[in-house]
């Protein structure tokens, strides 16, 4: 069990504080603030601080969902203020994705780690291979379906969203410009689902952490660390402007082949520690 000593607080908090510049500009420079980059920076964090393996991974994730709350909410603000969004769909989806970030929420209360280690890898390898060899020709269909699909859509980006702790901006971005939306609008969109995924999915892993309490650092709440949420997210927020600076170096497509590299290199990580 650990202890709630100052020493070990300010340990935890210096690490996650040295983890938060890396989010930050990694962040910055792929143009993204979510769980594809905090949930692998945390894992190493919560690794050298000696947080069991069996509740490390569930850890990263709720604190994951827990810190991009601000970050989502003020994406979806600027996007509304400039009137660029697909309201319907945000509509549409946002009951089914808080059903499948409930279910991941539900799962996270009793599956091993490695379940969601697996999850990671699989969804992010995915992301990774669209990013890598996909081309903007590519399609499934011309527009999004209607009735069940729609909604198993809606579910379905909830549900990864859980199982990687990201909004799902990465997920509900490649669906739809799988079905012939513009990125424009495919991340304005994914922006105001991700308020509701983000706090719906906080919320599931602070309960689905609870009768796990006693394998958890000090100040954390079931699934969620708070000295996470407070040191990471001021510190990648601020650091991220340096990402963005640098990024405007560099081309769209080196900017999505670098992400993708990433993504896959953190694809490989998790794989190899499920071995």
């Amino acid at each position: 069990m650990f202890g709630v000593s100052l020493g070990e607080i300010a340990l935890l908090a210096a690490v996650i504080a040295a983890g938060a510049v890396l989010t930050g500009v990694l962040a910055g420079l792929f143009g993204i603030g979510g769980g594809g980059v905090i949930v692998p920076v945390l894992y190493e964090a919560f690794r050298l601080l000696g947080v069991a393996d069996e509740v490390r991974m569930q850890l990263c994730i709720g604190t994951s969902l827990a810190i991009i709350i601000p970050t989502t909410l003020r994406s979806y603000l600027a996007h509304r203020a400039k009137g660029i969004d697909l309201g319907d769909v945000v509509r549409r989806w946002t009951l089914p994705a808080i059903l499948g970030v409930a279910s991941g929420a539900a799962l996270a209360s009793f599956a091993p780690a490695a379940v969601f280690k697996a999850a990671f890898a699989v969804i992010a390898g995915i992301i990774a291979a669209k990013l890598l060899l996909g081309r903007s020709s590519w399609r499934i269909a011309d527009d999004l379906p209607r009735g069940a699909g729609m909604l198993g859509y809606g579910y379905l980006v909830g549900l990864c969203s859980s199982l990687m702790g990201v909004s799902g901006g990465s997920v509900s971005n490649m669906i739809l410009t799988l079905h012939g939306k513009s990125i424009h609008a495919a991340v304005a969109t994914s922006a105001g689902l991700g308020v509701p995924i983000a706090i719906a999915g906080t919320v599931g892993f602070m309960l689905a952490g609870l009768p796990h309490q006693s394998l958890m650092p000090p100040l954390c709440i079931g699934y969620v660390s708070a000295i996470g949420f407070v040191v990471m997210a001021p510190i990648s927020s601020f650091v991220a402007a340096y990402g963005a600076r640098l990024s405007h170096a560099l081309s769209q497509r080196t900017l999505e082949a670098m992400f993708g590299l990433f993504l896959a290199a953190m694809s490989v990580r998790f794989i190899a520690s499920l071995v």
